[in-house]
Protein backbone atom coordinates (compact mmCIF):
# COMPACT_ATOMS: atom_id res chain seq x y z
CA UNK A 1 0.00 0.00 0.00
CA UNK A 2 1.31 3.83 -0.69
CA UNK A 3 0.39 6.38 0.87
CA UNK A 4 0.20 10.19 -0.10
CA UNK A 5 -1.54 13.36 -1.03
CA UNK A 6 -3.18 14.01 -4.45
CA UNK A 7 -3.41 17.92 -5.35
CA UNK A 8 -6.53 19.69 -6.51
CA UNK A 9 -5.92 23.42 -6.96
CA UNK A 10 -4.20 23.57 -3.87
CA UNK A 11 -6.53 21.08 -2.01
CA UNK A 12 -4.37 17.83 -0.55
CA UNK A 13 -6.86 15.17 -1.13
CA UNK A 14 -5.42 12.02 1.52
CA UNK A 15 -5.18 8.87 -0.95
CA UNK A 16 -4.12 5.13 -0.90
CA UNK A 17 -3.16 3.17 -3.91
CA UNK A 18 -2.99 -0.70 -2.88
CA UNK A 19 -2.09 -3.09 -6.07
CA UNK A 20 -2.79 -7.24 -5.84
CA UNK A 21 0.00 -9.28 -4.84
CA UNK A 22 2.70 -8.80 -8.22
CA UNK A 23 0.32 -7.05 -10.18
CA UNK A 24 2.11 -5.51 -13.05
CA UNK A 25 -0.35 -3.67 -15.75
CA UNK A 26 -4.28 -3.49 -15.22
CA UNK A 27 -7.31 -2.30 -14.35
CA UNK A 28 -8.00 0.45 -11.40
CA UNK A 29 -10.74 1.63 -9.53
CA UNK A 30 -11.10 4.55 -7.77
CA UNK A 31 -13.03 4.74 -4.84
CA UNK A 32 -14.64 7.19 -2.78
CA UNK A 33 -16.49 7.56 0.67
CA UNK A 34 -19.37 9.26 1.52
CA UNK A 35 -21.04 12.33 3.45
CA UNK A 36 -19.13 12.10 6.93
CA UNK A 37 -17.08 9.27 5.72
CA UNK A 38 -13.46 8.42 5.16
CA UNK A 39 -11.46 5.44 3.18
CA UNK A 40 -10.90 3.17 6.67
CA UNK A 41 -14.63 2.61 6.94
CA UNK A 42 -15.73 -1.37 7.30
CA UNK A 43 -18.24 -1.08 3.68
CA UNK A 44 -14.80 0.67 2.15
CA UNK A 45 -12.34 -1.87 3.08
CA UNK A 46 -14.84 -4.63 2.37
CA UNK A 47 -15.29 -3.12 -1.40
CA UNK A 48 -11.48 -2.32 -1.75
CA UNK A 49 -10.61 -6.23 -0.59
CA UNK A 50 -13.04 -7.26 -2.87
CA UNK A 51 -11.03 -5.39 -5.98
CA UNK A 52 -7.64 -6.84 -5.17
CA UNK A 53 -9.30 -10.38 -5.06
CA UNK A 54 -10.17 -9.97 -8.14
CA UNK A 55 -7.30 -8.62 -9.23
CA UNK A 56 -8.07 -4.53 -9.18
CA UNK A 57 -5.76 -1.92 -8.15
CA UNK A 58 -7.80 0.19 -6.02
CA UNK A 59 -7.03 4.08 -5.37
CA UNK A 60 -9.18 5.17 -2.02
CA UNK A 61 -9.25 9.04 -1.91
CA UNK A 62 -11.14 11.40 0.98
CA UNK A 63 -12.33 14.40 -0.77
CA UNK A 64 -12.82 18.15 0.85
CA UNK A 65 -13.46 18.37 4.27
CA UNK A 66 -12.91 14.58 5.18
CA UNK A 67 -10.68 12.12 6.48
CA UNK A 68 -7.08 13.38 6.42
CA UNK A 69 -7.89 15.85 3.56
CA UNK A 70 -7.66 19.42 3.45
CA UNK A 71 -11.01 21.38 4.46
CA UNK A 72 -13.61 21.84 6.83
CA UNK A 73 -16.65 19.61 6.43
CA UNK A 74 -18.87 22.10 7.32
CA UNK A 75 -17.28 23.99 3.74
CA UNK A 76 -17.42 20.97 1.61
CA UNK A 77 -20.00 21.32 -1.30
CA UNK A 78 -20.77 18.48 -4.75
CA UNK A 79 -18.81 21.48 -6.72
CA UNK A 80 -15.92 20.86 -4.46
CA UNK A 81 -16.38 17.27 -4.27
CA UNK A 82 -16.77 17.17 -8.52
CA UNK A 83 -13.74 19.18 -8.80
CA UNK A 84 -11.39 16.92 -6.63
CA UNK A 85 -12.56 14.01 -8.30
CA UNK A 86 -11.65 15.74 -11.25
CA UNK A 87 -8.18 15.87 -10.28
CA UNK A 88 -8.41 12.11 -8.96
CA UNK A 89 -9.55 11.12 -12.30
CA UNK A 90 -6.76 12.98 -14.02
CA UNK A 91 -4.16 11.40 -11.52
CA UNK A 92 -5.15 8.22 -12.11
CA UNK A 93 -4.75 8.71 -16.10
CA UNK A 94 -1.45 9.34 -16.02
CA UNK A 95 -0.13 6.29 -13.85
CA UNK A 96 1.84 3.63 -16.54
CA UNK A 97 0.50 0.61 -15.12
CA UNK A 98 -3.18 1.03 -15.60
CA UNK A 99 -4.81 -0.26 -18.15
CA UNK A 100 -8.97 0.24 -17.81
CA UNK A 101 -10.14 2.45 -15.29
CA UNK A 102 -13.22 2.06 -12.96
CA UNK A 103 -14.85 4.56 -10.50
CA UNK A 104 -17.12 3.42 -7.19
CA UNK A 105 -18.31 5.62 -4.68
CA UNK A 106 -20.59 4.92 -1.59
CA UNK A 107 -23.43 7.27 -0.46
CA UNK A 108 -22.55 10.43 -1.63
CA UNK A 109 -19.53 9.24 -3.16
CA UNK A 110 -22.14 7.31 -5.01
CA UNK A 111 -23.60 10.23 -6.44
CA UNK A 112 -20.55 11.70 -7.35
CA UNK A 113 -19.81 8.43 -9.11
CA UNK A 114 -22.70 9.05 -10.98
CA UNK A 115 -21.90 12.74 -11.85
CA UNK A 116 -18.19 12.06 -12.57
CA UNK A 117 -18.96 9.19 -14.66
CA UNK A 118 -21.28 11.47 -16.40
CA UNK A 119 -18.78 13.99 -17.23
CA UNK A 120 -15.72 11.73 -18.11
CA UNK A 121 -17.74 9.10 -19.98
CA UNK A 122 -15.06 8.25 -22.07
CA UNK A 123 -12.82 7.23 -19.68
CA UNK A 124 -14.51 4.66 -17.40
CA UNK A 125 -14.94 0.76 -18.46
CA UNK A 126 -17.35 0.47 -16.12
CA UNK A 127 -18.86 2.35 -12.65
CA UNK A 128 -20.23 1.09 -9.57
CA UNK A 129 -22.46 3.38 -7.14
CA UNK A 130 -22.84 1.45 -3.83
CA UNK A 131 -26.12 3.24 -2.07
CA UNK A 132 -25.73 6.05 -4.10
CA UNK A 133 -27.51 8.77 -2.23
CA UNK A 134 -28.42 10.57 -5.53
CA UNK A 135 -31.66 12.22 -4.23
CA UNK A 136 -29.61 14.85 -2.56
CA UNK A 137 -30.58 17.71 -5.38
CA UNK A 138 -33.96 16.27 -4.97
CA UNK A 139 -34.47 17.28 -1.51
CA UNK A 140 -32.10 20.57 -1.46
CA UNK A 141 -34.85 21.96 -3.61
CA UNK A 142 -37.49 20.43 -1.84
CA UNK A 143 -36.32 22.30 1.55
CA UNK A 144 -35.23 19.51 3.64
CA UNK A 145 -31.29 17.91 4.47
CA UNK A 146 -30.31 16.59 7.28
CA UNK A 147 -33.69 16.33 8.36
CA UNK A 148 -34.02 19.96 8.97
CA UNK A 149 -36.81 21.84 6.87
CA UNK A 150 -36.04 25.29 5.61
CA UNK A 151 -37.29 27.48 2.71
CA UNK A 152 -35.54 26.51 -0.32
CA UNK A 153 -35.99 30.11 -1.81
CA UNK A 154 -34.49 31.13 1.06
CA UNK A 155 -31.60 29.59 2.38
CA UNK A 156 -30.25 29.78 5.63
CA UNK A 157 -26.31 30.39 6.07
CA UNK A 158 -25.96 26.93 8.43
CA UNK A 159 -27.92 23.93 9.18
CA UNK A 160 -27.14 21.74 12.04
CA UNK A 161 -28.17 18.57 13.36
CA UNK A 162 -26.44 16.82 16.23
CA UNK A 163 -22.88 16.95 15.54
CA UNK A 164 -22.94 17.84 11.80
CA UNK A 165 -22.85 21.92 10.79
CA UNK A 166 -23.02 22.29 6.92
CA UNK A 167 -22.93 25.49 5.21
CA UNK A 168 -26.13 26.94 3.02
CA UNK A 169 -23.59 26.81 0.37
CA UNK A 170 -23.91 22.75 0.43
CA UNK A 171 -27.49 23.36 -0.58
CA UNK A 172 -27.25 25.97 -2.71
CA UNK A 173 -24.75 23.96 -4.74
CA UNK A 174 -26.81 21.06 -4.19
CA UNK A 175 -30.17 22.84 -5.93
CA UNK A 176 -28.00 23.19 -9.46
CA UNK A 177 -27.22 19.61 -9.55
CA UNK A 178 -29.46 17.80 -12.45
CA UNK A 179 -28.08 13.82 -12.14
CA UNK A 180 -30.53 12.77 -14.90
CA UNK A 181 -28.32 14.86 -17.08
CA UNK A 182 -25.62 12.93 -16.32
CA UNK A 183 -26.96 9.44 -15.92
CA UNK A 184 -28.00 9.88 -19.65
CA UNK A 185 -24.51 10.46 -20.63
CA UNK A 186 -22.67 7.42 -19.36
CA UNK A 187 -23.38 4.76 -22.08
CA UNK A 188 -21.29 2.24 -20.07
CA UNK A 189 -22.19 -1.04 -17.89
CA UNK A 190 -23.09 0.41 -14.67
CA UNK A 191 -23.64 -1.62 -11.66
CA UNK A 192 -25.67 -0.26 -8.85
CA UNK A 193 -25.97 -2.05 -5.31
CA UNK A 194 -28.43 -1.06 -2.44
CA UNK A 195 -29.71 -2.78 0.44
CA UNK A 196 -33.01 -3.17 0.47
CA UNK A 197 -34.18 -1.85 4.59
CA UNK A 198 -31.94 1.33 3.64
CA UNK A 199 -33.24 4.22 5.97
CA UNK A 200 -31.04 6.70 4.39
CA UNK A 201 -31.30 6.24 1.21
CA UNK A 202 -34.75 4.93 -0.06
CA UNK A 203 -34.23 1.32 -2.18
CA UNK A 204 -36.71 3.37 -4.49
CA UNK A 205 -33.43 5.63 -5.88
CA UNK A 206 -31.64 2.47 -6.93
CA UNK A 207 -34.65 1.35 -8.64
CA UNK A 208 -35.14 4.47 -10.64
CA UNK A 209 -31.34 4.52 -11.58
CA UNK A 210 -31.14 1.16 -12.81
CA UNK A 211 -34.04 2.51 -15.07
CA UNK A 212 -32.52 5.71 -16.30
CA UNK A 213 -28.62 4.28 -17.38
CA UNK A 214 -28.82 2.51 -20.94
CA UNK A 215 -26.86 -0.43 -19.42
CA UNK A 216 -27.54 -1.07 -15.44
CA UNK A 217 -27.83 -3.85 -13.07
CA UNK A 218 -28.95 -3.59 -9.96
CA UNK A 219 -27.76 -6.27 -7.05
CA UNK A 220 -29.99 -5.75 -3.81
CA UNK A 221 -28.59 -6.86 -0.51
CA UNK A 222 -31.92 -8.23 1.36
CA UNK A 223 -32.59 -6.78 4.81
CA UNK A 224 -29.32 -4.79 4.61
CA UNK A 225 -28.61 -0.92 5.54
CA UNK A 226 -26.97 1.87 4.39
CA UNK A 227 -23.92 0.60 4.85
CA UNK A 228 -24.09 -2.58 4.18
CA UNK A 229 -23.69 -3.68 8.68
CA UNK A 230 -25.93 -6.25 8.08
CA UNK A 231 -24.53 -8.36 5.07
CA UNK A 232 -21.14 -6.83 4.20
CA UNK A 233 -20.22 -10.14 2.88
CA UNK A 234 -22.40 -9.95 -0.02
CA UNK A 235 -21.63 -6.70 -0.70
CA UNK A 236 -17.98 -7.72 -1.02
CA UNK A 237 -18.87 -10.69 -2.84
CA UNK A 238 -21.48 -8.78 -5.18
CA UNK A 239 -18.09 -6.77 -6.19
CA UNK A 240 -15.21 -9.31 -6.58
CA UNK A 241 -17.82 -11.76 -8.45
CA UNK A 242 -18.63 -8.53 -11.32
CA UNK A 243 -14.93 -7.81 -11.52
CA UNK A 244 -14.20 -11.55 -12.37
CA UNK A 245 -16.97 -11.63 -15.06
CA UNK A 246 -14.57 -8.85 -16.77
CA UNK A 247 -11.07 -10.34 -16.27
Amino acid sequence: MKEFYINSDGIRLHSKLDRPEGAEKGPLCILIHGFTGHMEEDHIIAAKDAMISAGVSVLRVEMYGHGQSDGEFKDHTLYKWVTNALSVVAYAKQLEFVTDLYLSGHSQGGLLTMLIGGMCCDDFKSIIPLSPAWMIPEISRAGNVLGIPYDPDHIPESITNGDVVLSGDYIRVAQTIHVEDEISRYQGPVLIIHGDADDVVPFSYAEKAVELYNNAKLISIHGDDHCFTRHLNEMHDAIENYFKSIY
